[in-house]
């Protein structure tokens, strides 16, 4: 019997990431500085899927690259505002900005090494 391969699904790894967002988001406290944080970071934790997916659409090498270089801006940017939202300091939220700010990390090198990539074979 042949060994499960772990499949990298980028789109489907920057959906999940946006639906996580959306869930952290939805029990965040209400408070007049979480009323400006919470729409910025959900816009940009949705931003990167969307721009992946136009990136794959795209009409040429150079729209590619823009695309995928908005997908990068976008996720720095959820890292950005994760950081500044405030939350009910309980270990379960804690944990999971934690979490998903180590995403967008991961995902910000993700699209940085495509970028390059694709610098290297045009």
């Amino acid at each position: 019997m042949e060994a499960t391969k772990k499949i990298y699904d980028l789109e489907e790894r920057t959906a999940k990431f946006a639906e996580r967002i959306r869930d952290f988001c939805l029990n965040l406290p209400k408070n007049p500085a979480n009323n400006e944080y919470i729409p910025q970071l959900v816009r940009a934790g949705s931003s990167p899927g969307a721009n992946y997916i136009e990136a794959n659409e795209s009409i040429g090498d150079k729209d590619f690259k823009m695309k995928i270089k908005t997908c990068r801006r976008e996720a720095k940017e959820a890292a950005y505002w994760l950081r500044l939202v405030i939350t009910d300091r309980s270990e379960i939220s804690e944990n999971e900005r934690s979490a998903l700010r180590q995403e967008a990390k991961e995902f910000i090198l993700i699209f940085t090494a495509i970028l390059k990539k694709r610098e290297e074979n045009p």
